[in-house]
């Protein structure tokens, strides 16, 4: 089986320092694999999308010397696709409209918790069995069922989680009419044939449901591996949300030899950015075999 990787900006703004961190170390998987790296646009979040920064960050990955393979897909043009799986999961009895606000839930689970779970606040199932009188449907959500999904992660290591337990059922059509990133990403992923998945650790607890919801759908599920986030002074993840700078690549090589430090390596003795993979794929190949 050929290794296919992928690199999914959403383009809200142009590369900033983490997630050349993500691309680096997903386009570094690929090629020590001799296989595929694919970019996908998450661009589902139209009210987010920022005009021209999908060619930006095409334009930034080949300044820093990140060629990819084949056509660059739009989440956009594939929203037939999220439907007819929609479809699929109605006639299974699988969704259910939800009329719950976020307030509410968040008060639900507080007066369940007496906290937020750390990383979750897990549906209560408010309207699992029906809409209350009165109330209409803000989302719609997937029934999940009751059981520990386990995976290994190529780079935190084992996982388990019991998303009925821990997530409750969640959204696959959301409030605003866009159809979830969970639904998308394992819809894409399978209709790319995506075999390795190489993205930040802000993720890493959406694994269960997506391999979960792959499961429901008869599809495969991708290898994963979740790599250490970039945060600021204050312990925040960088993101274009939080204002994080976009790269300069008109010196491409202070941007890589620093992602790569970042990923555990030390600098490598390279001026231009071909120099730089040579030894680089070779590194990343002899620590993290593709498997």
């Amino acid at each position: 089986m050929q290794y296919v990787g992928r690199f999914a900006p959403s383009p809200t703004g142009p590369l900033h320092a983490g997630s050349v961190v993500v691309a680096l170390a997903s386009f570094l998987d690929a090629r020590a694999a001799n296989g595929l790296w694919r970019v996908r646009m998450e661009d589902l979040d139209t009210e987010r999308m920022v005009q021209g920064a999908d060619q930006m960050i095409l334009q930034q990955l080949l300044a820093l010397g990140m060629s990819w393979d084949g056509e660059v897909i739009y989440q956009s043009a594939r929203l037939q696709n999220y439907q007819a799986a929609f479809d699929s999961l109605q006639t299974q009895n699988r969704l259910y409209p939800c009329g719950c606000s976020r307030r509410e839930i968040a008060d639900s689970v507080l007066s369940r918790h007496g906290a937020f779970p750390e990383g979750e606040r897990p549906y209560p199932g408010t309207c699992r069995q029906g809409l209350a009188p009165g109330r209409t449907a803000k989302s719609w959500r997937v029934r999940v069922d009751d059981g520990d999904l386990s995976f290994v992660d190529r780079w935190c290591g084992p996982q388990s989680q019991n998303v009925h337990q821990q997530v409750g059922d969640f959204v696959l059509r959301r409030a605003d009419g866009h159809w979830a990133y969970q639904l998308a990403v394992v819809l894409d992923d399978a209709a790319q044939g995506i075999t390795h998945i190489v993205r930040g650790q802000d993720l890493l607890t959406s694994t269960a449901r997506q391999q979960w919801l792959a499961h429901v759908l008869g599809l495969d599920t991708p290898s994963v591996m979740h790599v250490p986030l970039v945060i600021d002074d204050n312990g925040v993840k960088l993101s274009k949300q939080n204002g994080a700078l976009a790269i300069n690549t008109e010196d491409p090589m202070p941007i890589l030899q620093a992602a790569w430090r970042h990923l555990g390596f030390y600098d490598v003795q390279a001026s231009t950015p071909a120099q730089f993979y040579e030894q680089a794929v070779k590194q990343w190949a002899g620590r993290f075999k593709p498997v």
